[in-house]
């Protein structure tokens, strides 16, 4: 019989069965019409295995250079690990030994996404807080927008792969696949809304006052006593269709004018509540890495979510607002850590 140089993928999963079986070398050459050296060496060579990994023992690090590299990390939280040792004139440690030495004092973190804040936005936050310090927060509705997409944040499609095992395939689509976007408003323990902008529609002045005609002011304002429409105070953010002359007239001519509008410092969305229920309603619908196919099913997705979100909850969002106030105060204008 022929001697080939290599068994094929084919016959070195034949040979395995065929030992499962109990059939000798000899007789898996004789099935497989290949010499009997080449199927005693792949067994051989099977049996033995892969050869256990070495530990080399780490680079001796100091207390005090450990300190130093403990100082510039908190210094450099964005930098690669040869720069923080680097830094520190600690040469001749490999990747794997400073990763295992950093890893022991802190972990991987993305940075935080924030707008940035000069010294006139500073001052604005700090006139705002102190403006509104003895507001009975209760009474204020807060409102915003939030786009749900099909796909999720991509950081988030994370998780616990076994060894052994293929991570799970998702769809890669542009602008992940498209969106939705979603109005809602909180306001003591309760959820107005949410409420879907009609798809393709972009919310400048004239369309923003016209969704909130149709939803908002018919579905739930126009539904409450008189005594809570002179009384509660409503807040939006300074997006443009919001803080538009147009927006503040519309509002104005529905009653929610002067001190029953709420005015906004810029760069702050820290400072509002409801951003932290968008973030407990995507943690929700996009658990476990889930993607949608289609625009209506993420938002019953929203949906769905927002039912589940409960009175108490809602109202540990606008309790927080005093909190928030004083944090602000506190760091003279700047990010409220909420």
């Amino acid at each position: 019989m022929g001697q080939k140089k290599d068994l094929t993928g084919s016959e070195k999963s034949k040979i395995v069965s065929y030992l499962a079986e109990g059939c000798s070398s000899l007789k898996i050459a004789k099935l497989l019409k290949r010499d009997h050296r080449t199927i005693k060496r792949f067994i051989q060579n099977s049996q033995q295995g892969r050869k256990k990994r070495v530990e080399k023992p780490r680079r001796k690090i100091t207390a005090h250079e450990l300190g130093k590299v403990k100082r510039a990390a908190s210094k450099m939280p964005l930098a690669t690990s040869l720069a923080i040792f680097q830094s520190c004139n600690i040469t001749g440690v490999p990747k794997s030994t400073r990763c295992a030495i950093l890893r022991d004092m802190a972990k991987v973190r993305k940075a935080e996404r924030r707008p940035p804040l000069n010294k006139t936005h500073k001052l604005k936050r700090q006139d705002w807080a102190k403006k509104y310090l003895k507001t009975d927060f209760s009474k204020v509705l807060w409102t915003d927008e939030m786009r749900v997409s099909l796909d999720g944040p991509d950081g988030w499609a994370r998780g616990w792969i076994g060894k052994g095992q293929r991570a799970p395939v998702r769809l890669r689509r542009q602008q992940g696949g498209g969106g939705v976007v979603v109005w809602a408003g909180i306001i003591k323990d309760e959820l107005v809304g949410p409420f879907r902008v009609e798809d393709g529609v972009k919310l400048n002045s004239q369309s923003y006052c016209q969704f909130l005609e149709d939803t908002f002011f018919k579905q739930w304002y126009r539904k409450k006593s008189a005594t809570f429409k002179k009384n509660m105070i409503f807040m939006q953010d300074n997006a443009p269709s919001h803080a538009s002359k147009y927006s503040t007239a519309w509002l104005a001519r529905k009653g929610i004018k002067e001190e029953k509008l709420m005015t906004w410092p810029p760069c702050s969305p820290d400072l509002n509540p409801i951003e932290n229920l968008w973030s407990i309603i995507k943690c929700e619908i996009y658990k476990e890495g889930k993607q949608y196919t289609s625009l209506n099913s993420v938002w019953e997705a929203v949906v769905a979510a927002a039912r589940n979100v409960d009175g108490e909850q809602i109202k540990t969002l606008t309790e927080s607002m005093d909190g928030r106030l004083l944090s602000v105060l506190a760091k003279k204008g700047g990010y409220s850590g909420r």
